[in-house]
């Protein structure tokens, strides 16, 4: 899911000339376990790399409050809004968190929100798509939230230590995400026939998607092999992908929904869940802006940031005068 921006490093983004031995000391550190603090010396690339893949993991979290948001005043009760509005306000905190660990590497978060506004910055694909019905809720929880655990779990021992330590509190909060989705979709499941219809056709049109959340197969990952070197990933894109395919048709099989691959089937010499092709295309056309819901996304995000200009300006005020009444 964080590694998508991983894909659009560009070709100049090479660090210059280190200095004699510090790139083994480093990677001596790294091999050790031993953690990375701002302070410490890091090679140019693994900064970069960190920026990147941070401040795309804080952008897919506040860009994934919208479609979630959407469903606020139209839950179907009163204890699923609370949960629900509980859950797009932790997104909001674990953007926090991550622009705070990209500023330790000397990035500001005004530049950061700048590039997501500008459509320079990438954010996770699977939020370009629309929630539909209610059920996509459900779906959004327990398909997406589950492939992002997946994947932050092991960022939890990433090298860098702002990272690692910010994800582990989010990593606490995302369970709770994917248990109340997959309730949510049990619930349409045992429900009536429209009521597991809905849980069926939302499955249908989440399912993929998510498989693409863990970016391109290893074959075309450009990038992996120095963060897997540089531990700030511990798993490939197909690892990852091949723990939550075997983590969730078992799931989706209790529920008694269908998935949407006739080429799904259990390898009992390998123990595990074997899935058909991943349409590629349809992952490029929407990192490339072209998704369902790209433009909408990003209107959404500017209008909020436009919006919100007036409760920025009286933060800055407040703290100058508090500054100034220190000072006097």
């Amino acid at each position: 899911m964080y590694t998508q921006g991983l894909l659009h490093a560009k070709e100049d983004d090479r660090a210059a000339p280190e200095p004699a031995g510090a790139l083994a000391r480093f990677q001596a550190r790294i091999d050790a376990e031993e953690k990375i603090e701002p302070n410490d010396w890091m090679p140019a690339a693994y900064r970069h790399t960190l920026i990147r893949m941070i401040s795309q993991h804080a952008h897919s979290e506040i860009v994934g409050m919208l479609p979630e948001g959407n469903w606020i005043t139209r839950a179907p009760s009163l204890r699923r809004k609370a949960a629900l509005i509980a859950k797009v306000q932790d997104e909001g905190g674990h953007g926090l968190y991550l622009y705070a660990a990209a500023e330790t590497l000397g990035v500001s978060r005004e530049e950061l929100v700048e590039q997501l506004l500008a459509g320079k910055a990438k954010y996770s694909s699977i939020f370009n798509y629309p929630t539909l019905t209610w059920a996509d809720i459900g779906a959004i929880g327990w398909l997406v939230d589950g492939a992002a655990i997946m994947n932050q779990i092991p960022l939890c021992r990433c090298s860098y230590g702002p990272y690692a330590r910010a994800m582990i509190r989010i990593c606490k909060e995302e369970s709770f995400h994917q248990r109340q989705g997959f309730e949510i979709m049990l619930t349409l499941a045992r429900g009536t026939d429209e009521q597991k219809a809905m849980a069926q056709d939302a499955l249908e049109r989440w399912w993929w998607p998510s498989l693409m959340m863990f970016g391109p197969s290893d074959a075309q990952s450009q990038h992996s092999d120095a963060s897997l070197r540089w531990k700030i990933k511990r798993f490939s894109n197909d690892e990852l992908r091949q723990k939550f395919v075997d983590a969730t048709v078992p799931q989706g099989h209790f529920l008694g929904l269908t998935f949407p691959d006739p080429d799904l089937r259990y390898d009992a010499a390998s123990g595990h869940w074997l899935f058909g092709a991943i349409d590629w295309a349809e992952f490029r056309n929407v990192l490339a802006g072209n998704g369902p819901c790209n433009r909408q996304r990003l209107e959404q995000r500017r209008k909020a940031h436009e919006d919100g200009e007036w409760v920025r300006a009286a933060a800055l005020a407040y703290a100058e005068k508090r500054r100034a009444r220190a000072a006097a």
